[in-house]
């Protein structure tokens, strides 16, 4: 596992990827997030640090199963992106980084159609109408499922998304294993493309 802790002076993704750092990130990172949710800000979302965690095919955990109700009622499960690499974003609309990294994600989104990638948002707060209006607003046409009845797409990726930690962007191999995590902001399209563009063209065993 690496993991790649993004600086705002980055100017490419390969220098992005050349910065590795041992995995004990993951760790304090954690910590950070929680001593956020502790102290409390006003501002509704605990802020990831922008790390980059990448996953070697030989250490992915098992697939995660999922199941859910996208925003025009329709369901969805895991089993539907079977063979695909998925990307999943959660957000809400009440949360700014969401808001700012939603054009990065929807151009991601256009760049990698019809090339086996699919993209899935989970609203972890809101419900229906208020994620039908921020899907307007900031031009996304990729579906969300509604996730604040019951949690059940978090507790799927419960030890991989850091409780209240929005947004959180996983890349999910075709075998249904998280290869990759952005925890925060997203940076720049490119970032995820990169992330996109590994996993897409691992063979398979």
């Amino acid at each position: 596992m690496r993991t790649i802790r993004l600086r705002t002076a980055l100017t490419s993704v390969a220098a992005a990827v050349m910065l590795v750092v041992t995995l004990a990130g993951c760790s304090s990172n954690n910590d950070a997030l929680a001593q956020q949710y502790k102290d409390g800000s006003g501002k509704n979302y605990v802020a990831g640090d922008g790390t980059i965690t990448e996953i070697k095919p030989q250490n992915r955990a098992a697939p995660v199963a999922f199941a859910g109700k996208l925003e025009d009622g329709k369901s969805t499960t895991s089993a539907m992106y079977a063979g695909k690499v998925l990307v999943l974003n959660f957000w809400y609309a009440g949360c700014a980084p969401c808001r700012a990294e939603a054009p990065a994600l929807e151009k991601t989104y256009t760049k990698f159609a019809g090339q086996g990638v699919a993209f899935l948002g989970v609203n972890v707060r809101d419900q229906a109408d208020t994620a039908r209006a921020f899907a307007r607003t900031y031009g996304v046409t990729y579906p969300s499922v509604l996730d604040a009845s019951d949690g059940a797409m978090q507790l799927a990726f419960s030890g991989i998304v850091a409780p209240n930690a929005v947004p959180t962007t996983l890349v999910v191999d075709k075998d249904g294993r998280v290869a990759a995590r952005i925890l925060g902001q997203l940076p720049d399209a490119s970032v995820l493309s990169a992330l996109i563009s590994t996993v897409l063209t691992e063979q398979g065993p």
